[in-house]
């Protein structure tokens, strides 16, 4: 079968597949001992940031819009285009992938951004059928060129997100495709379960979200039935979560409630997120956190909205 065949044949697959809601999810969870001297900055939620600055004690950064619009569904807005140099890889090899911001107006790539959450651009890969997650970050040229490696497991479609806010600009995250070629072979939802496992760690979710409304949702980190009570900060706060909506692959990118050194916050067994889905229906949760030099993502499914059921499974480490 050759590699158009193969993946027109995954676009049709991945149709039948997302005909079908997941239920509610599980998470990963225990946190330890806070650490000093992180700092984490808050996004408003235009573009896929859920906004935390309304928050007590939360402030906001410059450039940040405090709407509740979902992220990533256009390449092209607010006057920049996510040009994507590399729009097929093969896959389960590492390749190099670039790409660029340009501004619509000069036609020029943006060589100035931001610092948020500790980097200039957050770059997040995501297959169609929500089994694979990358969260990277890629480096930046001087003609504003970024790339980065990635090994993505399995053939089939995939959505790029470059989530960014350009110098003196508002925070924006744009979407993009990108074909993985190979052999596709269907993969099953994860099994249902309230809890995630990933490297010997288990995260367990509390709380449903309801569209359209700030809903709280724990996520509770232990290994070999301990709490972990010492995560690290990883991007200035103890946990990072990222929604993606079952179907279109809506982003939310949400921080939790309090960050490490604000006399208040515990580096664990619990992080905390005030999450607003948009609509109804089933997200995908990747939640990455770090503990003894580590990244990892667990990651589980949530239904806004709706009847509560769980699949959670390890999504993979950084």
């Amino acid at each position: 079968m050759n590699t158009a065949l193969r993946i027109t044949v995954f676009a049709t697959a991945l149709a039948a597949t997302f005909g079908t809601a997941y239920g509610v999810g599980n998470a990963v969870g225990t946190i330890t001992p806070q650490q000093k001297g992180g700092h984490t900055m808050h996004h408003g939620t235009s573009g896929g940031h859920d906004d935390m600055a309304s928050m007590p004690g939360m402030t906001g950064t410059p450039g940040m819009r405090h709407d509740a619009e979902p992220g990533g569904l256009e390449i092209s807005k607010d006057g920049y285009t996510l040009a994507l140099n590399t729009s097929q890889v093969p896959a389960g090899e590492k390749t190099e992938l670039s790409f660029s911001v340009v501004r619509d107006d000069t036609g020029r790539k943006v060589t100035a951004y931001e610092r948020e959450h500790g980097k200039e651009l957050h770059f997040i890969v995501a297959s169609r059928d929500l089994t694979v997650y990358r969260h990277l970050h890629p480096a930046r040229a001087a003609d504003g060129t970024w790339s980065t490696s990635v090994d993505l497991p399995r053939a089939g479609g995939y959505r790029v997100f470059a989530d960014f806010a350009p110098k003196g600009g508002e925070s924006l995250t744009l979407g993009a495709d990108l074909a993985v070629a190979g052999r596709y072979e269907p993969t099953a939802p994860p099994a249902h379960s309230t809890t995630a496992k990933v490297d010997g760690y288990e995260v367990r979710l509390d709380g449903t979200p309801v569209a359209g409304e700030p809903s709280t949702l724990n996520l509770t980190v232990t290994k070999d039935g301990r709490p972990v009570r010492n995560l690290q900060p990883y991007l200035g706060a103890y946990g990072h979560l990222v929604a993606l909506r079952s179907g279109d692959l809506a982003y939310l990118h949400v921080h939790p409630t309090g960050e490490p050194g604000d006399g208040t916050t515990t580096p664990g067994p619990k992080v905390s997120f005030m999450v607003t889905t948009p609509t109804a229906g089933a997200y995908r949760l990747f939640f990455d956190f770090q503990h003894e030099g580590k990244v990892r993502t667990a990651a589980f499914t949530v239904h806004a909205g709706g009847t509560t059921g769980t699949h959670g499974t390890g999504a993979g480490e950084h």
